[in-house]
């Protein structure tokens, strides 16, 4: 099966929700990411498989040289195929093409061998206020 990667792809509420809830481990919610990351982000990418989204990033930004990777999801049934490094690398390249300098991630510590030895992410000095 292929999966398709789409920069600012489209996609429906419904199956983001699912796929939140499914990689958080919350319930569904009815939030409305189409207007949230339309008004908010660089962009997103999509990953999608036989017409089902498997896979999501947004890219938030500070609107010039700063990209924050938020929300990368991919679905359990579609983990450990490269799925997740594949989006991440597509968002690398669309942020550089929009002149970002920089693309920022925050994540837990059991994240850390994707983020630095898969991705090629660096480490880095940060701050953090719980709120």
């Amino acid at each position: 099966m292929t999966v398709t990667y789409e920069w600012r792809g489209h996609f429906d509420n419904a199956a983001i929700n699912a796929l939140h809830a499914e990689g958080f481990g919350h319930a569904p919610l009815k939030d409305d990411w189409w207007a949230q990351v339309n008004r908010h982000s660089l962009g997103w990418v999509c990953a999608t498989e036989n017409g089902e989204l498997v896979g999501f990033v947004n890219v938030a930004w500070d609107g010039a040289a700063h990209a924050f990777i938020l929300d990368i999801l991919v679905a359990d049934s579609a983990r450990h195929r490269g799925i997740g490094t594949e989006l991440i690398a597509v968002a690398t390249r669309e942020a550089r093409a929009a002149r970002c300098e920089w693309l920022h991630v925050d994540f837990d510590e059991d994240l850390k061998p994707f983020y630095f030895d898969t991705c090629g992410f660096e480490p880095t000095p940060a701050g953090l206020i719980a709120l």
